[in-house]
């Protein structure tokens, strides 16, 4: 019995759809028949989403690239966003994340905010992965890459827990940001900062109260890269 299974592949590069699509049909079951959409943009993938939902034959399978040419009304700003849109009106869609972001920040926040069914990094994918990632998010969900599976491990072996805008600080500052910058990205006052950090440097025993020993510990317990 054959089953007709709806895509929608979001990718601002067409060679990189185009590599998604050959091997999705060259290793398919031959009871597949794959109906694949293609997005190269915010806009364009919000419109097929709620073409989906207003037809009556929604999207079962999403592959979602996190960085992509915003909307023009500003509402959606990454493959994130449309990610999290989607969970809203497509609740019973598969969501492959792939990315080139590779940052354990990162790499938490998605996992979190959207909880993805198949979670990739692009530098870490072949054929044979995309292949059996795609059969297990449709059967035996989630499937994760090797890099992210790493990141999530070595936290979840520490006994270090911190929250998420202390783990935005710990990114921010391994990409050399200043404390202004920082209360800047967190919208957050200086003094606040000042305080996250000093809790930040508790947490993580660093002794002499430097911002590079705090990395290099957040980093040993790959919490960043």
């Amino acid at each position: 019995m054959t089953e007709t299974i709806r895509i929608l592949m979001i990718d601002d590069h067409p060679m990189i759809i185009e590599g998604y699509q050959n091997t999705l049909q060259f290793t398919k079951k031959e009871s597949q028949i794959l109906d694949i959409n293609i997005a190269n943009n915010c806009d364009e993938a919000v419109a097929f989403m709620n073409k989906s939902v207003k037809t009556e034959r929604p999207y079962q399978v999403l592959f979602v690239d996190i960085s992509l040419p915003p909307s023009k009304d500003g509402v959606m700003n990454s493959g994130e966003d449309l990610a999290i849109y989607a969970r809203k009106i497509l609740p019973k869609a598969k969501i492959i994340i792939l990315t080139m972001f590779d940052e354990s920040y990162r790499i938490h926040n998605i996992v979190k905010t959207i909880d993805p069914e198949g979670f990739l990094i692009k530098s870490d994918l072949t054929s044979s992965e995309l292949a059996s990632a795609f059969q297990a998010v449709l059967h035996n969900p989630p499937f994760y890459s090797g890099t992210v599976n790493s990141h999530l491990r070595k936290t979840n072996e520490s006994d270090i827990v911190i929250d998420d805008k202390n783990r935005k600080i710990l990114y921010l500052l391994s990409q050399g940001a200043k404390n202004k910058s920082l209360a800047s990205h967190l919208d957050i006052s200086l003094s606040a900062i000042e305080k996250r950090k000093k809790h930040l440097k508790e947490i993580f025993l660093v002794d002499d109260g430097q911002d590079e020993t705090l990395i290099n510990e957040a980093r040993k317990r790959g919490f960043i890269l």
